[in-house]
């Protein structure tokens, strides 16, 4: 199932791989920015729990992506995409409204006027969520299908690397110099990404046509209904009533492990560990783990099958979250935590890939892209709105029984995974599977 298109590794010498691979850094390296290394940040500063919670709504911008990527289709950036073309011309701009954003965290203290703080953190994440949108274009636009699963391992492999960097790399530097400078730094990696757009190739293409000879921008690809409507009407004609179970399950499946990721965190600054020891654990070691897992899963999904990978995601997904209730009630024990980061990040990244197969396998020629995209973005969607609150229910309860409550969120999960055993079928693994979204195929280390 996870191999070269046609068995052919030489493909790897395309210099498209090397342009992607960075493509993917530069896609990857904003998330945990406005994610889990700046929930550290505030934590520190002595931002209340309950706010912090609240930040996790600026990611939201990942999740309404789909909402205006036929607009980055269809119209040009002033000047420049006459320059460079329409998808390079994107990207340029995405990578300079994430860098200018960066600058701004960097220049900002939470302690003082959390405000100002929380816009940049928004101007990054919606910088970045766009550019995801144009780095996806310019990839499927850039290769034919033959290539694309060569390009698509490039991408996470990029994507993880960035994690690496905003995760473990940003906490050290905020350790031996300051959350300012490591911000600042940050922003400085963005050029990876901007060398990268200005060596590709202009690929931007017309409805049916070949790539471009110049740099002359295409015609707009879709119009909103044809992006989002008519998408929908098929999963609906071909689905049925099914289909809600079906959404319900997309929804909740890893509902548990977003909304625990918002306070992994703070609960590790508040028991006590250092920021050394949350990067060696969580962004560096937690990292390699949830690769293994990652991996792991899509084993099981071409082994065992996709119902029974998908049950066991389920279970182990959400499980793996009473792990923090267990860490919260022992204290700050480096054994614990790093036992509770390794189940966790395993379970998670297993879960991740099964539904991953899941979700490729309900698109349907011709909508592929676009019913793919709208998945993963209403699979990730819940979590973001409830992860929210976590910080009232830390506050009302405690941490323990915060994570506890996540699991328990695998209980209807489980069930769902069993009504709709009848109707998923085994064929999705037979399809060259449908390249990931980065939220969904690499999730967060916490």
């Amino acid at each position: 199932m996870f191999k070269a298109p046609g068995g052919d590794w030489r493909l790897l010498a395309d210099r498209r791989v090397a342009l992607i691979l960075a493509l993917g850094y530069s896609s990857g390296l904003p998330l945990l920015l406005v994610f889990g290394t700046l929930s550290a940040w505030l934590r520190e500063s002595g931002v209340p729990v309950t706010t912090i919670g609240l930040f996790s709504y600026l990611a939201l911008a990942y999740s309404f992506k789909f909402l205006w990527s036929p607009l980055v289709d269809a119209f040009d950036v002033p000047v420049l995409s006459g320059l460079v073309g329409r998808r390079r011309a994107w990207m340029l701009t995405c990578q300079v409204i994430v860098a200018i954003g960066l600058i701004g965290v960097a220049l900002s203290d939470p302690k003082t006027n959390i405000a100002v703080t929380a816009a940049f953190a928004f101007l990054v994440a919606f910088g970045s969520a766009t550019q995801d949108v144009v780095v996806d274009g310019w990839r499927i636009d850039a290769a034919p299908t033959s290539k694309q699963g060569v390009l698509a391992a490039a991408y996470q492999l990029g994507y993880r690397l960035a994690l690496l960097c905003a995760g473990a790399g940003a906490l050290y530097i905020a350790e031996f110099v300051s959350w300012h400078a490591a911000y600042a730094a940050m922003a400085g990696l963005m050029s990876v990404g901007f060398v990268a757009t200005l060596l590709a190739p202009v690929v931007d293409r017309a409805p049916g046509a070949e790539a471009a000879a110049g740099p002359k921008t295409a015609a707009p690809k879709f119009s909103f209904g044809e992006a989002v409507i008519a998408p929908l009407r098929d999963l609906f004609l071909r689905k049925g009533l099914l289909l809600i179970a079906i959404l319900a399950l997309v929804a909740l499946y890893r509902l548990p492990d977003f909304v625990a990721g918002v306070m992994a965190n703070p609960l590790y600054i508040d028991l006590g560990f250092s920021k050394v020891e949350i990067a060696n654990v969580s962004k560096l070691y937690g990292v390699w783990v949830g690769m293994i897992g990652a991996f792991a899963g899509g084993i099981a999904v071409a082994k065992i099958g996709l119902r029974t990978s998908l049950l066991i995601g389920a279970v182990i997904g959400a499980g793996s979250n009473l792990m923090f209730s267990w860490l919260a009630f022992e204290g700050a024990k480096l054994q614990l935590l790093i036992l509770a980061i390794s189940i966790d990040n395993f379970a998670g990244s297993f879960a991740g890939s099964a539904l991953i197969a899941y979700m490729s396998g309900l698109t349907a020629p011709g909508f592929a892209a676009t019913q793919y995209a709208l998945l993963s973005s209403l699979y990730a969607l819940p979590g973001k709105l409830i992860g929210g609150v976590s910080g009232f229910v830390v506050q009302a309860y405690g941490y323990a029984t915060f994570f506890a409550l996540t699991a328990m969120v695998g209980i209807p999960v489980v069930i769902l995974c069993l009504f709709l055993w009848p109707y998923t079928t085994e064929a999705e693994d037979e399809a060259e599977p449908e390249p990931a979204a980065p939220e969904a195929a690499a999730a967060p280390a916490r």
